[in-house]
Order: C-alpha cells, then structure tokens, then sequence
C-alpha cells in the first residue's frame, strides 16, 4: 500500500522570527449542539516548522531559542497568519512565543 508525503514547505522566517503551524483542539459537542467555525475560540498551540537565524543587537548575532519541531504556547491574537501551500501558517516574534511545551 503507497503512502503520499507531503513535499517540505520551503519558507524561511527572516531575523528572529518563527513561522508556526497551530494545532487544532478536538471537536467536541456537547448535548447534540452544533458550534460553527466562526464561533470557536482561536488555538493557542502550535508546533515550530521553520525558525529564522536570530536577531542583531550591538552588531553580533543573537541565536534563537526554539527550533523545529518544539510545540509552544503563543498569545491568542499574535502574529500574522497566511496560508502557504493549502496550509495555514502563523509567523509570529520569537518574543510573543509565551512558552514551550514538553
């Protein structure tokens, strides 16, 4: 039985950003009642698929703490979300990223 793999996104956050891809929270309905995309709260989750090489300050380089593939918490209305490929994507400043998980 053939599998497909998706092809890597080539995208490449410039300075010290991080490009994220949210992970959506399971549906679950309660008593039957039908909650529609508009009204269900924004994810505040996602996974690290690309990493920019980090920011300058007094000249030097200053590296990134996350890399690919660390799950973080970010702020509900944080960055700037595109859809790249049919994916929807969120680049956000490695500074509002609020925390890593695990």
């Amino acid at each position: 039985m053939a599998t497909t793999t998706k092809a890597k996104m080539k995208l490449h956050p410039l300075a010290d950003r991080v490009a994220i891809r949210p992970l959506e929270e399971t549906e679950q309905m309660r008593g039957g009642l039908y909650i529609p995309d508009t009204a269900k709260e924004k994810p505040q989750q996602g996974e690290i698929i690309a990493v920019g090489p980090g920011r300058f300050e007094k000249g030097e380089r200053v590296a990134m703490e996350l890399k690919v593939g660390d799950r973080v918490l970010y702020g509900k209305y944080s960055g700037t979300e595109v859809t790249i490929e049919d994916d929807a994507v969120l680049i956000i400043k490695e500074s509002d990223v609020l925390a890593k998980i695990g």
